[in-house]
């Protein structure tokens, strides 16, 4: 559907506000009840009006009740993956488990129909949208992931997934640049919305998202010069360890751009 869009990670609303503003009906799930109470106090007009849906659920493999890791450090970090969890308590940033409704990804395509533009952000569980897409004839004409920063495997396998839906060409988007990013006018996506992208927030979609497109050759190979900034600066690591000598050495080289997280933008 030309007009209508998915904010899967839905967290305080930052994309969803972008395109009501566009003009695009939009589908939003946030599986955080917190958050998805505020956001219903905060689009009440958008929903009454029938322009936004917003679910509270949790995309998971069935349909029924699922524990959901709630990061009392960073809201974005919540889950439902037990392992991603872990992996930020390790990094000081405890969860609290609660029990939320699970619901297949195919299920709400069925109820509300395949949008133009995918925006898939929920920590862990990337892969089940892109396999629940794989149940339907149509495909989103726009898909946008966070990229996996800690597995190179994990990594390849987006890339298979979104081969198999047909997907061709690439951007891979620094979410560190998001709030620079500036809206073209006249557009390239929908109607024109002056906006300030706020930091967490996946930014500019489609046509207007930062960059040519690129070959699956070409985006992996730019990966691999991420991925070897992971391995330095991310959050395990070289660096990460804390040394006299290592700490003489980042005094050195500490200019070299950040190890932050990257989207996968992909069209066919």
């Amino acid at each position: 559907m030309a007009d209508l869009l998915y904010d899967v990670g839905f967290h305080k609303g930052e994309d969803t506000h972008f395109y009501l503003k566009k003009g695009f009906r939009v589908v939003a799930v946030e599986a955080n009840p917190a958050l998805h109470a505020a956001g219903v106090a905060r689009f009440s007009d958008q929903i009454r009006s029938g322009q936004l849906s917003l679910l509270n659920a949790a995309i998971a493999e069935h349909d029924g009740p699922i524990r959901f890791f709630i990061n009392k450090r960073a809201t974005e970090w919540s889950t439902t993956s037990s392992e991603f969890a872990a992996r930020n308590s390790e990094l000081g940033a405890k969860s609290e488990e609660v029990i939320v409704p699970g619901m297949r990804f195919e299920r709400i395509l069925g109820e509300f129909g395949v949008p133009y533009y995918l925006k898939i952000d929920i920590e862990g569980a990337d892969h089940l949208c892109l396999r629940g897409l794989q149940q339907t004839a149509k495909r989103p004409t726009h898909v946008s992931l966070e990229s996996n920063k800690t597995s190179w495997a994990g990594l390849l396998s987006e890339f298979r997934d979104l081969r198999a839906l047909g997907y061709q060409k690439f951007k891979v988007v620094s979410q560190e640049g998001v709030p620079q990013q500036v809206c073209p006018n006249p557009p390239r996506e929908g109607r024109y919305a002056e906006h300030q992208f706020v930091r967490g927030s996946s930014g500019a979609f489609g046509e207007e998202a930062p960059g040519g497109w690129l070959s699956e050759r070409d985006a992996l190979a730019r990966y691999r010069r991420i991925f070897w900034r992971y391995r330095l600066f991310g959050d395990s690591g070289w660096f990460t360890e804390r040394s006299l000598r290592r700490a003489l050495l980042w005094r050195l080289i500490k200019h070299l751009p950040k190890a932050d997280w990257y989207d996968t933008h992909a069209t066919r």
